[in-house]
């Protein structure tokens, strides 16, 4: 038999850390994140990474597991969260996904096979010369021209996923974007749940504008500022994130700091709307507009209801 998985996903400042810390108290679960920032230790404030008070006792897993510098892959993610799993079971617990990195929660619940070649360190260096002499904006611009929809993707600052990407085309004949779809079969090895958390969009985009300006109050300027003088490159995939690159450049003088609250707002609303369409084209997760419920246990009741249901009608 399969053994048990259930999911909470949605678009940013849902309230699906708080979701998947109730549920987990109600069924005897452990919180699985499934969020590609939050892998990333000393970036707290900026992910929104759930406090100790937060977590409220749940043991929360794959998070903090990668430093700043290091690359992170959606493969090893996969690897690492399906050992966690598997330990939580054999544990007599039921683990809880929850994040909003539609890739991450598809690699875990679905047969999604990495096929990308290995690094070809030659190759690798031949091209991060030609960065060197060319220019950032020229190494994107080789991207662009073999594989458009992975340079609108990466960003042209992040110059070790241009030349990751690159390389995988030279190695192969074929871009990197083709090759993250055609390996994807909607099979999940578990006994899969999936709720997805939603809310009228003028209400989330007001919820994402006040989470911007208490991370701003709660010192994420501080932050992005250790992290570069800690040896963090503003190329490194972890500064990628939201809030990081646009404070970085505010520290380099860049931007104003009010531009870069602004950039970091209109960003995050753009990045919900991503996550929502993503999600939105999965027909097993049950939506539940969270703005219909006065409080987290009524919503986590409501999850509890259509899995028992779910649950009862699959063993009929």
């Amino acid at each position: 038999m399969k053994k048990t998985l259930l999911a909470v996903v949605g678009p940013t400042a849902t309230g699906k850390t708080e979701v998947g810390v109730e549920l987990a108290h109600r069924i005897n679960g452990e919180v699985v994140s499934a969020d590609s920032m939050l892998v990333y230790k000393g970036m707290d404030i900026g992910t929104a990474k759930p406090t100790e008070e937060e977590r409220r006792g749940i043991p929360h897993h794959m998070i903090d597991v990668a430093l700043p510098y290091q690359e992170y892959s959606v493969a090893r993610y996969q690897k690492e969260a399906a050992e966690t799993i598997s330990k939580i079971h054999d544990r007599g617990k039921i683990p809880i996904l929850v994040g909003g990195t539609g890739l991450y929660v598809r690699a875990v619940i679905d047969e999604y096979e990495f096929d990308c070649p290995k690094a070809d360190e030659k190759l690798r260096l031949e091209l991060q010369r030609a960065a060197e002499e060319n220019g950032k904006e020229w190494l994107h611009q080789q991207l662009a021209a073999v594989d458009p929809e992975a340079a609108q993707k990466i960003h042209k600052n992040n110059v070790r996923r241009v030349i990751r990407a690159l390389e995988v085309y030279k190695l192969t004949g074929k871009p990197i974007s083709s090759m993250q779809v055609a390996t994807y079969r909607s099979n999940s090895k578990y006994q899969t749940a999936i709720f997805g958390l939603t809310m009228p969009r003028e209400i989330l985009y007001n919820r994402i504008e006040q989470r911007v300006d208490k991370m701003i109050e709660k010192g994420l300027i501080t932050e992005v500022k250790m992290l570069l003088e800690n040896g963090v490159k503003i190329s490194a995939t972890s500064m990628q994130g939201l809030g990081y690159k646009e404070i970085a450049a505010y520290l380099n003088g860049e931007i104003s700091l009010e531009k870069a609250i602004e950039l970091i707002k209109r960003d995050t609303r753009r990045f919900a709307k991503r996550q929502f369409t993503w999600f939105k084209k999965d027909p097993r997760i049950h939506w539940i507009d969270v703005h219909k419920y006065d409080s987290i246990p009524k919503v986590v009741d409501k999850i509890i209801k259509i899995w028992q249901e779910k649950n009862s009608t699959s063993s009929n």
